[in-house]
């Protein structure tokens, strides 16, 4: 199948992408023409569709996108290293002036501008009126997502479904619910109607990833709004793509995050990023979820980076809530979430036996403890501290550690000692310091349209069908043979299990804050299970603050959301 890849460059202040299959297209960049001029091109056009593609991609892969939505939640609170911990800190630097809050606002709008481009200026184009009802299917799907994305952050926000040329000093505040009256829905029922099952261009908007998309909007605002409408309508949306295209669960849940292994059943949309990972210019952002989760291994004995155990930036420190997620007895997902073992690469820092380890019986002074090949550093992580005492712990020849001696949660001291997630690992890349990453961002799969649909149909009271849908995703999460001890009944289903099952299944994939933002849970589970973030998190934390560029640069000012000065 072929893929859709981006470049990037300014034309008059838009961006302009193109396809290819295997890599980028040998094109000259045209930088020196008019919008107006070019978008009416049948080449221009499709050039035009390509960049507002484009815009997802500041946000979805990079640090912004992983820190505005693993940080500040119950399942991750910050580690050593790294910017941004305002956002999960909840403290005073998390105000209108923070650069994740301005640029998160501006790209999207930058996408929504783009997409207003190509529909605004597709109206003279001469072309099949099948391929121009195609691609401003697929703008009207983008715009959907960067309003979805934006009153989710910020709550009430500037709408417009009209290109802005030049400076514009005046901006409105339209209410959520306009929004979605007015564009989310609207664009996304478009998008449905005329979008194909699927497209040979892989990454390409397409009906299913339409309705998955509308359905996660309508159970947001069914939750706002108590509307039994939207939950019916969601359950029905997420039924569809669960039914009706061919998608089928990875029978191996590991197998999700096989480099390489991009294409797959279980895949609904997918954002794609270039696999070249050696041109910035092309592609300045890649997947970078690689980078953020990773605990300080190369410093440790018998251990350096290298880049088939990644470069550790430690930004994500998973909570003790988030540790005791799983019964690792009969669910296989925390070992294959996170990693537990590390393979001595430093013949250098290979550690010897000392005189009063020879004289404790545990080894040879002066004799190295392991080579290269062997086990260096193991974490048996939660439900397996227990197995390894201090007394073993001593006389293992690589080096262990616990909860209890390495990564107390509640110290602010243990930030560089953590289990790893390993989902994002990129063996790939070219050098070990390399930041960008080839694995493409998968926004919506399978697993999640379940548990989307069970959430739906808690709402609904149907416990029964809410049960069978989350025992559909527990039964593929289990241990060969453990299936039936994974099942759950009517009776186990609550809000707080279904938040529970999302993070067992969803852990690490950039969904945690708008997941207890949509169920009003987010202050609540903060405050119980985030050491740091519980102290500070108040009520308005539930949007973001306002850009104060935005406020700044509209005429007669902006109105900020409550709670931010």
């Amino acid at each position: 199948m072929q893929k859709i890849y981006y470049f990037f460059t300014l034309l008059i202040l838009i961006a302009i992408g193109s396809i290819s299959c295997d890599k980028y297209l040998e094109e000259d960049l045209v930088s020196d023409v008019s919008a107006s001029t070019y978008y009416t091109t049948a080449q221009g056009f499709e050039d035009a569709v390509n960049a507002t593609y484009w815009w997802t991609k500041p946000f979805f892969g990079p640090e912004r996108g992983f820190t505005m939505s693993v940080f500040g939640t119950d399942t991750y609170t910050e580690g050593a290293d790294g910017s941004h911990k305002t956002f999960n800190r909840y403290d005073g630097s998390l105000n209108p002036q923070q650069s994740f809050v301005r640029d998160a606002w501006r790209d999207f709008y930058k996408g929504i501008n783009q997409a207003n481009a190509v529909i605004n200026r597709s109206q003279t184009l001469d072309i099949p009126e099948s391929r121009k009802t195609l691609r401003i299917a697929e703008v009207r799907f983008l715009r959907a997502l960067f309003y979805f994305m934006l009153t989710s952050h910020y709550g009430d926000v500037h709408l417009t479904l009209e290109e802005t040329e030049g400076v514009q000093i005046e901006a409105n505040r339209t209410g959520i619910e306009e929004i979605y009256n007015q564009a989310i829905v609207p664009d996304l029922e478009f998008a449905i109607s005329n979008l194909p099952e699927s497209q040979s261009d892989f990454g390409r908007a397409t009906k299913p990833a339409a309705e998955f998309l509308l359905g996660k909007a309508l159970l947001r605002r069914g939750w706002r709004t108590s509307s039994d409408a939207d939950f019916a309508r969601s359950e029905s949306l997420f039924s569809n793509v669960i039914n009706n295209y061919g998608f089928a669960l990875l029978p191996e849940f590991a197998d999700l995050w096989t480099i390489g292994n991009e294409q797959h059943s279980e895949i609904v949309w997918t954002i794609q990023n270039s696999k070249s990972q050696v041109d910035e210019d092309l592609d300045p952002e890649g997947h970078r979820g690689h980078l953020y989760f990773l605990f300080e291994y190369d410093v440790r004995p018998g251990m350096t980076r290298d880049i088939a155990n990644g470069r550790p930036w430690k930004r994500f420190r998973p909570t003790e809530y988030t540790l005791g997620l799983w019964n690792r007895d009969v669910d296989s997902r925390y070992d294959k979430s996170y990693k537990h073992a590390w393979i001595a690469n430093n013949a250098g820092t290979i550690p010897v036996w000392t005189d009063e380890d020879a004289a404790k019986g545990y080894g040879i002074a002066g004799q190295a403890k392991f080579e290269l090949g062997d086990t260096a550093l193991f974490i048996p992580g939660p439900q397996r501290d227990q197995d390894w005492p201090d007394e073993r712990i001593a006389a293992t020849r690589y080096t262990v550690y616990t909860e209890r001696n390495d990564y107390c949660f509640d110290c602010v001291t243990h930030l560089r000692i953590f289990p790893s997630m390993n989902k994002w690992i990129d063996d790939t890349r070219p050098d070990r310091q390399k930041t960008q990453g080839q694995r493409d961002y998968m926004l919506m799969r399978l697993g999640e349209a379940y548990l989307l649909r069970a959430e739906a149909r808690f709402k609904l009271g149907n416990m029964e069908g809410a049960a069978e849908d989350i025992n559909v995703i527990r039964r593929r999460g289990a241990w060969p043979g453990k299936e039936a001890e994974m099942e759950i009944t009517a009776a186990d289903v609550t809000l707080d299990f279904i938040l529970d099952e999302r993070g067992r299944e969803l852990i690490g994939e950039a969904h945690r804050w708008m997941d207890l933002t949509r169920t009003k849970t987010l202050v609540e589970r903060v405050r119980k299970y985030n050491p740091v973030g519980g102290a500070n998190i108040q009520d308005y934390h539930v949007v973001r603050p306002i850009p104060q560029d935005q406020i700044d640069r509209t005429q007669g000012g902006y109105a900020q959301n409550p709670g931010y000065n």
